[in-house]
């Protein structure tokens, strides 16, 4: 907040402030205080168009090699032990290496380290088709997994940091890019690399020039800085802070709400996993044909497009977004018991609901923006957040699959499934109420 710091400064010293930091803010004309009358429009629209891409290139990654994964396995001689561990990797990579986006933020601004992580995407992506042999393979891939992963950490707090008045639709706007890469990668990986002449090798690495695009507004925004890093708003705390964050950090781990926030996201993480890697089997063991599968599946991610973008917008006019946790919940507890009853007579209503019980994701990163007030409290609750959430969420996936093999079909797994969403509708109903983990643990604005 700027209110302490000003007072302290004389009001010659107040205008160079506000001048200096006047690009940054949100505003919906250039005001006077606006270098060359328009940067601050103009800067404005470039983080926007940065989040976009960023958001757009967080999932390709993983997506576009589930498309291909028996292609891949073929072609690297990898084993079927390996080819199941790279399905719990992401999870993996994103818990650990999204534990280092708060102190990389302190230390290089959080628009450099998103660059960076865009440039971490970019190269692994355009190496790993391209590896030697299995080990060089997965070292690519952890590559732009950890560039993902800082990525996941920051966006929330790009978003709190430079659209403070926008939360809602700016999160919506990033999870509805989400969603369409997501889906995109998995859609039309399989067509372009037969396009292409059928080398799995090409396949995946055509979305290593959509995420080269993604780093032109984040190269542009940093150099923009004069000195390598997005420049700060008005509203952002004191670069000082940088020393006593350390110290402020663990705090993070008192606060009841970080902790039922962290739980949440994993929880709705389990089923997301859990809806990509194993829906399109239910449906095929229950008689559907695997297209007809395959687009149930693309249908369920799909309806995150649009509600992504509706669901932050309503939640931030909400004190308290428990009822929309519910209402999700609800979907999903409603789509599970359709596979149990009439998995292939209900398909595509069961795939509607358990695509709007999947939207919990942009839920989870709206409230991460709503449950602090200062975007340092926003950067450590993001990281404890996912970090935690995508470790919770590692064993549902494989615990699936082991009940499944034990017991020779679905009512297992699905009961399971099931019966998660009840602490996940719990721990987001504790993770709405209208509180800030500044509020709980006594961090400092």
């Amino acid at each position: 907040m700027i209110g302490p710091m000003s007072s302290e400064a004389n009001p010659d010293t107040r205008i160079e402030q506000t001048a200096a930091r006047a690009p940054a803010r949100v505003a919906p004309a250039p005001g006077p205080a606006a270098d060359g009358g328009g940067r601050t429009v103009w800067f404005t629209r470039l983080v926007m168009i940065g989040i976009v891409l960023a958001a757009f290139n967080l999932r390709p990654a993983i997506t576009s090699l589930g498309a291909l994964l028996e292609e891949v396995r073929t072609g690297l001689g990898m084993s079927g032990t390996v080819a199941g561990l790279l399905t719990s990797v992401p999870a993996l990579c994103f818990a650990l290496f999204g534990l280092a986006a708060p102190r990389l933020a302190r230390r290089f601004g959080p628009g450099a380290v998103v660059l960076a992580g865009m440039i971490a995407i970019t190269a692994g992506l355009l190496i790993r088709p391209f590896a030697g042999g299995t080990a060089g393979f997965l070292a690519a891939s952890a590559l732009a997994l950890m560039g993902i992963a800082v990525s996941n950490v920051l966006m929330p707090v790009i978003v709190k940091r430079y659209f403070p008045d926008r939360v809602g639709s700016m999160t919506g706007l990033y999870s509805m890019a989400l969603a369409v890469g997501t889906s995109a990668a998995a859609a039309v990986t399989v067509p372009l690399t037969q396009a292409l002449g059928g080398g799995w090798r090409v396949g995946l690495g055509f979305w290593a020039l959509l995420a080269a695009v993604a780093v032109l507004p984040w190269l542009a925004l940093v150099r923009d800085r004069r000195g390598g890093a997005l420049p700060a708003p008005a509203s952002a705390p004191a670069p000082a802070a940088g020393g006593g964050a350390d110290r402020r950090a663990p705090r993070i781990t008192r606060s009841p709400t970080a902790w039922a926030l962290a739980c949440f996201f994993g929880l709705q993480a389990t089923g997301a996993y859990i809806t990509m890697g194993w829906m399109p089997q239910i449906f095929r063991d229950a008689g559907v044909p695997a297209g007809t599968a395959g687009v149930l599946l693309a249908t369920t991610m799909v309806m995150g497009v649009p509600l992504a973008f509706v669901i932050p917008r309503l939640a931030t006019r909400l004190s308290s977004q428990g009822p929309i946790v519910v209402v999700l919940g609800a979907c999903g507890l409603t789509g599970y018991a359709g596979l149990l009853t009439a998995p292939a007579a209900g398909a595509w209503a069961w795939a509607l609901l358990l695509g709007i019980s999947n939207c919990a994701f942009p839920l989870a990163l709206t409230m991460i923006g709503l449950r602090s007030r200062t975007p340092a409290g926003v950067v450590r609750l993001s990281a404890f957040a996912q970090s935690t959430g995508y470790l919770i969420s590692i064993p549902g996936p494989l615990l699936v699959g082991a009940l499944y093999q034990h017991s020779g079909g679905w009512e297992l797994p699905i009961t399971l499934m099931a019966g998660l969403l009840v602490p996940q509708i719990v721990f987001g109903v504790l993770a709405g109420r209208d509180r800030t983990i500044e509020d709980e643990t006594g961090m400092r604005d």
